[in-house]
């Protein structure tokens, strides 16, 4: 039964990684409710396992503990109609799937077998989360953003139009490299300005709102470019474009050639937008996550695992 197990690295639509399966777990699997001491035993048993055995890593809905390495990682363990043992590792910790007719021993020693893994990923997520947490944006004048990979200083003038000259375009707003204004560079290097169309007293919302909208125009200007770039080499034809704003998904494609992809990766890097397109367009090739739908990718972004890892690794401005 053992030859017919093998698992499943979920994090963030990875590939599969096969694993094999140790003959016995190499630690022991804390109990929900473990043994109280006497000064201890009025506890609730959950709060009594925290007090004695606290957790590095706890998913919310916990409901099993392991010592991995010199990690306690507390995680969801659900059984499921699969053929697989999966390890999803997320922004709330990590969760096991393992089919009904896999004894707990062996998804013990599965997670023993990638704890070096598991305590890894768990940790670079951590740090990631804590990373975004600090990356809210202070919507007013001479705050910062990222666009396409460079910081933009956004720089409120109540002008009610901007004329173009030396800028991207006409209307509320226009993206200028300020190289002649030597208060405007930081160590020689000309800084990026947005200027918006705003006076100096708007509102933290009306300056978030005419950012957005500035940004949307670009990501969809770009994206449109990208996808005309990479359709026929891929061969296929794709049909409408939409802006999504999901919070953790950034592209998505239908087998009718529609695409939708996050308005927000125009904050990364051009070649980080390119994987993503690529990655969408090749779906219309293959619909699935297999080998053959990553050699498809390779074709055209050689490098997409590396671009895949910058994108699910920087942190991100917050617009909340």
């Amino acid at each position: 039964m053992r030859s017919l197990l093998q698992f499943t690295l979920d994090l963030f639509d990875a590939e599969p990684a096969p694993a094999p399966v140790s003959s016995a777990p190499k630690s022991i699997v804390v109990p929900e409710t473990p043994p109280a001491s006497a000064a201890l035993s009025h506890l609730p048993s959950q709060t009594l396992s925290e007090a004695l055995h606290p957790a590095n890593f706890r998913h919310p809905r916990a409901n099993r503990e392991a010592m991995l390495g010199h990690a306690r990682v507390a995680y969801e363990f659900t059984r499921a109609k699969r053929r697989t043992i999966g390890f999803v590792v997320g922004a709330d910790g990590l969760v096991v799937r393992a089919p009904k007719w896999v004894p707990l021993y062996e998804v013990e020693a599965a997670l023993q077998e990638k704890a070096d893994w598991i305590v890894r990923k768990l940790g670079e997520t951590r740090e990631r989360h804590e990373r975004m947490a600090s990356a809210r944006i202070e919507w007013r004048d001479g705050t910062t953003l990222p666009f396409l990979g460079e910081s933009v200083v956004v720089v409120l003038d109540p002008r009610h139009e901007f004329t173009g000259v030396g800028g991207e375009l006409k209307g509320e707003a226009a993206l200028y490299t300020d190289e002649a204004a030597p208060n405007l560079t930081l160590e020689g290097v000309p800084r990026l300005t947005l200027h918006l169309s705003l006076p100096h007293h708007a509102t933290p919302e009306q300056i978030r709102d005419a950012v957005q909208a500035w940004l949307m125009r670009q990501a969809k200007r770009l994206f449109t470019e990208r996808l005309n770039h990479f359709a026929p080499l891929l061969g296929v034809q794709w049909k409408k474009l939409s802006l999504s704003s999901a919070g953790t998904r950034w592209g998505s494609a239908s087998a009718d050639g529609s695409i939708r992809l996050n308005w927000r990766l125009v904050h990364f890097k051009r070649n980080v937008i390119d994987y993503v397109v690529a990655h969408e367009l090749s779906h219309l090739r293959v619909m699935d996550h297999s080998p053959r739908f990553w050699d498809t990718v390779r074709t055209v972004v050689p490098d997409y695992d590396l671009l895949r890892g910058q994108l699910r690794d920087e942190a991100m401005p917050r617009w909340d």
